[in-house]
């Protein structure tokens, strides 16, 4: 189960002057499934507007319903293989996204993964690193850090207009953020409704269901 809490202390450093997300990149898909664009950039380079209409994206994911729209899923043990999507993820992850020949990996993975349904999208991939303030036995914020939890937020959006990303429909926290700390056993998956999933998302993430 996650703790509504642990969202809410990452959605805290998600403001345009003080974000623990440091790059950003993503690709365009159009109508027919196929990648119109990519981009990818360190975060502070984008406009005041455009960095708060993507945190308002990133933080959409994590701030949804815990537990209804935002579920921890445990990864199979045996899904960490060479080759599998989890080890792309955490290369993605350690190079700080700043490898678009995983990243471009990744979106072919997504675009097999995602039916176009005639409408285009964007997917969205947020890198971040929070430095986990420590608490003490009275919860009182202490001097210092526990650890830094590197993370990766992605969000399909649909296109409502040229390169313009709406809210997201589907997403994930990775690895999850559990106990105030970094769980590579889990992932936070976001489905806005929850009534239609993404199947063959969820199916891509490694058997997923």
């Amino acid at each position: 189960m996650i703790n509504r809490d642990d969202m809410l202390e990452l959605t805290r450093r998600m403001t345009p002057a003080r974000s623990s997300i440091d790059r950003i990149a993503g690709a365009y898909f159009d109508e027919d499934g196929f990648v119109d664009g990519t981009f990818n950039t360190h975060f502070l380079k984008l406009s005041t507007p455009e960095r708060s209409r993507n945190l308002s994206i990133a933080k959409n994911v994590i701030f949804s319903e815990t537990n209804v729209c935002l579920k921890d899923h445990r990864i199979p043990p045996d899904a960490r293989k060479p080759g599998s999507l989890w080890q792309l993820l955490d290369g993605i992850r350690e190079c700080g996204l700043k490898n678009d020949a995983f990243l471009d990996i990744l979106y072919d993975q997504i675009q097999k993964a995602q039916p176009c349904k005639n409408r285009s999208y964007a997917f969205l991939v947020f890198h971040g690193r929070y430095d986990v303030p420590r608490k003490g036995s009275d919860q009182e914020w202490l001097e210092g850090s526990e650890e830094v939890y590197e993370y990766l937020l992605c969000a399909l959006c649909p296109l409502r207009g040229d390169y313009e990303a709406g809210d997201p429909e589907f997403g994930f926290l990775y690895p999850a953020f559990r106990n105030r700390g970094a769980d590579e056993r889990y992932i936070n998956l976001f489905e806005k409704y929850p009534q239609q999933p993404h199947s063959e998302l969820m199916q891509m993430l490694s058997g997923i269901n």
